[in-house]
């Protein structure tokens, strides 16, 4: 029986937001940060933290955790390998406290990328000054991403991982970044990379040959076979740049149910799927991208049936036909729909369809002066979001009015 544990990191927030043609306004995602914490993930990578326009945003999020909003996800940024991009995320960010380190390991992007700026020792040099730098400024864990890993030679991959253990950091993200491996191959190159080096390792895969959550169970099985902790990357939904990331949901279901793993590989215990079906909702609205009907666990035909032998063997033990129950992914309340007389409040929103709104919800406010203050906010969340505000992140900016300002304030350099 395998000890090591298989912990979750969701990239949503960076990867995700990363997505073609799609995007989220700050408010989203510190609701995704909110709905993760709930979720029990470990890590949200929340943002670029040497990325001007997220500045407020970041150090916002990070003022939640300290009043134990966030009380239990740790935040990291995502920045490259240089120490001068170490400089001034500690400059924008200054409580930051948990980075990934990113730069390019393969043959191709060494040549076709940094065309000639750097080497492979190049490379190296690079990352252990960024690691080195990160720890002079404070920070308490360290990933550092191999780009491309699954088309960097092993070899290298090694002395690579190696330098950066010497040099302090606490994980490897050994990264497939054009979905070019496949479970088997992952399981080997993990394997021998996390026996090699005696770190923990993350991994991160792209859904470019369809088979992004197979290869990241399957990277994650191979480094706790060879002893070390493992940590798999998400987005909600599978979103990500070209065909997408790791879906969320679906990675937990195949920890937790499938048969090679299940009781013998141990998912983060506090992973909560019950919250699956409220966070791939709103991710879903927040993107403007409807969940597929088939979508593991979260679409709508994930527990429907209409064949007749499905139907009758579903209706007599529902264990027939349905691997596990909607009630384990939140999901079997009726959801209502108003129907008849609606008031909502947004940018164009007075103060008594706000009242209104807000009284529905129980919420009310000291005098006047508060209740315009909470107003005048969410009227600048309407202009970021360009949707109807959502009862969860009308709650939010009622309960913390200070965090919310600075997040919706955005200012050009």
């Amino acid at each position: 029986m395998a000890k090591n544990k298989i912990y979750i990191i969701d990239v949503t927030n960076r990867d995700g937001v990363q997505t073609a043609r799609l995007g989220l306004a700050k408010l989203q995602k510190t609701m995704i940060n909110m709905y993760l914490n709930d979720m029990g993930v470990f890590q949200s990578e929340f943002g670029f933290p040497v990325t001007f326009h997220e500045s407020n945003y970041l150090n916002a999020n990070l003022e939640l955790a300290k009043v134990e909003k966030l009380d239990s996800i740790r935040l990291s940024g995502w920045i490259r390998a240089m120490a001068n991009d170490v400089k001034i995320a500690f400059k924008r960010v200054p409580k930051l406290k948990h980075l990934n380190l990113s730069i390019s390991t393969s043959e191709q992007m060494i040549k076709h990328k940094f065309r000639g700026k750097l080497d492979h020792q190049g490379v190296i040099r690079e990352m252990v000054k960024a690691v080195h730098q990160a720890r002079k400024l404070g920070a308490e864990s360290i990933g550092v991403n191999a780009e491309d890993a699954s088309r960097s030679r092993m070899k290298y991959l090694i002395e690579f991982a190696f330098a950066a253990k010497k040099a302090g950091a606490d994980r490897i993200r050994y990264c497939d970044t054009l979905g070019f491996d496949d479970p088997f191959t992952i399981y080997e190159r993990t394997k021998t990379l996390a026996k090699e080096i005696q770190l923990p390792i993350e991994l991160h895969c792209h859904n470019d040959l369809g088979m992004v959550v197979a290869t990241s169970v399957a990277g994650a099985k191979g480094v706790v076979d060879a002893g070390m902790d493992a940590y798999i990357n998400t987005t909600i939904n599978g979103l990500g740049e070209r065909a997408g990331n790791a879906d969320l949901v679906s990675v937990i279901l195949a920890i937790k149910k499938s048969s090679g793993f299940r009781k013998k590989y141990f998912l983060d215990e506090r992973i909560n799927l019950k919250k699956a079906w409220r966070i791939a909702k709103y991710a879903a609205y927040a993107f403007g991208v409807p969940l597929p009907i088939n979508q593991p666990g979260v679409g709508a035909n994930a527990f429907s049936h209409e064949s007749g032998i499905h139907a009758d063997g579903a209706l007599k033990d529902r264990d027939n036909y349905e691997l596990y129950h909607f009630e384990e992914l939140g999901r079997g309340e009726a959801e209502l729909i108003e129907t008849g007389r609606q008031i909502t409040t947004g940018e164009y929103g007075g103060i008594k369809g706000f009242r209104n709104v807000y009284g529905k919800m129980e919420i009310k406010f000291k005098d006047d002066k508060e209740a315009t203050e909470i107003l005048d906010l969410v009227r600048y969340s309407n202009v970021h979001t360009q949707k109807p505000l959502t009862s969860d992140e009308l709650k939010f900016i009622a309960s913390y009015p200070k965090q919310a300002r600075k997040i919706l304030t955005v200012t050009p350099m």
